[in-house]
């Protein structure tokens, strides 16, 4: 609700900037001065926008027809104005992560014309109130905590403290997927002296001065006591360090005896058996365990290093590539690539967790079943080898057909299987699945069509060229 509100103030904003009606009637050469004999206070506040030195006619135009004055910005958009000066900050010539506001409106944080707060924002960034700090007007962190949960003081010295919203990157790299000022283990270390004594105390005295503190703790907020992660494995969790490590030694960790794969086989045995015996096996898996997952807690089940996207993309740079489209599967990309693919070793090619149209079906099918977890709020996919948020489908706004008898999209008598010969049941006249429109990671326009191709006449002639004719 809140960006819907954010969005329609935005638009208001936007018709009045370009079409508003002055009220008072001007000479079409007017100057400045003119303007500033009404609105001095646009020149008063504590931050003003460098721009209003050069004159408000370097961002306004007035325009005079049959004695009616309207008032209108030079540029077709507030962004396409901002960005005559500030062309750094495009993000559509920027590779990597860019802050959402930062790519639609500059209004939608900054005051034009200035005002009581750095860099002309609307707000402080600090402020535990959406009242107070203009970050929380999209975001919720720290804002609700569970009762046995935690809350990162750093919190209160404003969000940055930690973050450059401006900052992008390559997503792999957490300083640039998350606009942090430095990455982890540094930023941290601003603040945290990995030698006292109480947190030497609370790592059990294992070195921990260069490990990645958002392996195991949630900068923000948690459920849990001392930030840690929302999933915690159980022996790190239950304190039983010992089940896994000796004393630290030199300022070194020290392993149990027996080697990284060798410590985790002793709990998953049935994982090292699929790794080794499944029909298709992925090599990324042969190695220890640790080179994929952090060996005490992380941010998603499984615990996947650094995330269960950007895990694979080291690997896979194929897949990285297509992160420059316009337009990203949610699932690849950000749920995570086990959404569909199965890490350990599978039965079906590619490491998929069906085989052909039902994997997308999973999600994309109204006939569909998932069951549900109602205590962790979670619904899964796959027959329970997947686990999604209850909201999932809604809050990813999941296109699901009405698919019945091989038939069903993208109109009611479409195909989307295997097209039989009428004279022949037995042959297939034209192979048909889901993969024969559709990309199924990142494509260049919406429906992510095979070619990079919008939805049009244009596409569906490439098989209906007798229904629709060329061009």
């Amino acid at each position: 609700m809140r960006f819907v509100v954010a969005a329609l103030g935005i638009w208001l904003l936007t018709v009045s900037a370009f079409a508003q009606q002055h009220p008072t009637p001007l000479d079409s050469n007017a100057t400045s001065a003119t303007c500033i004999s009404c609105h001095e206070n646009k020149t008063k506040a504590k931050a003003v926008h460098p721009a209003t030195e050069k004159g408000c006619l370097s961002c306004h135009e007035v325009r005079v027809s049959k004695d009616v004055t309207r008032v209108k910005l030079i540029t077709a958009t507030p962004a396409k104005l901002c960005l005559q000066c500030h062309a750094n900050k495009d993000s559509a010539q920027i590779k990597g992560h860019v802050h959402g506001p930062s790519a639609r409106d500059c209004l939608q944080c900054h005051n034009p014309h200035g005002s009581d707060h750095k860099d002309e924002l609307l707000k402080s960034s600090s402020g535990s109130t959406t009242a107070e700090n203009l970050c929380l007007t999209c975001h919720n962190t720290g804002m609700s905590i569970p009762k046995d949960g935690s809350r990162h003081a750093a919190l209160d010295l404003g969000c940055d403290t930690c973050h450059v919203t401006h900052k992008a990157g390559d997503p792999a790299n957490l300083e640039f997927a998350y606009h942090l000022t430095k990455s982890s283990p540094a930023l941290c270390l601003d603040c945290h002296d990995a030698g006292d004594a109480g947190l030497v105390k609370a790592h059990r005295g294992q070195p921990f001065g260069k490990s990645d503190c958002l392996s195991c703790h949630d900068p923000h907020q948690s459920a849990r006591p001392k930030l840690m992660q929302a999933f915690v494995h159980p022996p790190f969790g239950e304190n039983l360090c010992e089940v896994c490590h000796e004393p630290a030694k030199n300022g070194k960790v020290v392993l149990a005896p027996a080697g990284v794969k060798e410590i985790c086989v002793g709990c998953h045995a049935e994982q090292a058996e699929k790794i080794e015996k499944s029909k298709f096996q992925h090599p990324g898996a042969q190695g220890d365990c640790t080179d994929c997952h952090n060996p005490h807690a992380g941010r998603s089940r499984a615990f996947p290093k650094p995330d269960g996207v950007n895990l694979c993309l080291t690997c896979h740079a194929d897949q990285a590539e297509q992160q420059s489209k316009r337009v990203l599967h949610q699932p690849a990309f950000q749920q995570g690539c086990t959404t569909c693919h199965d890490p350990h070793g599978g039965e079906h090619p590619k490491l998929l967790r069906a085989e052909g149209n039902a994997v997308c079906t999973e999600c994309h099918s109204t006939t569909a079943t998932h069951g549900k977890l109602e205590s962790a709020h979670m619904v899964t996919l796959f027959d329970g080898k997947v686990q999604v948020p209850e909201n999932y489908f809604a809050d990813q706004h999941v296109a699901r057909f009405d698919l019945k008898d091989g038939v069903g999209h993208p109109v009611a008598r479409h195909p989307v299987t295997d097209v039989h010969d009428p004279a022949n049941p037995t042959k297939i006249k034209t192979p048909l699945g889901c993969l024969s429109c559709h990309q199924p990671h990142a494509g260049g326009a919406r429906a992510m069509l095979v070619k990079d191709l919008p939805p049009s006449l244009q596409f569906c002639r490439g098989c209906h060229l007798e229904n629709f004719g060329a061009d």
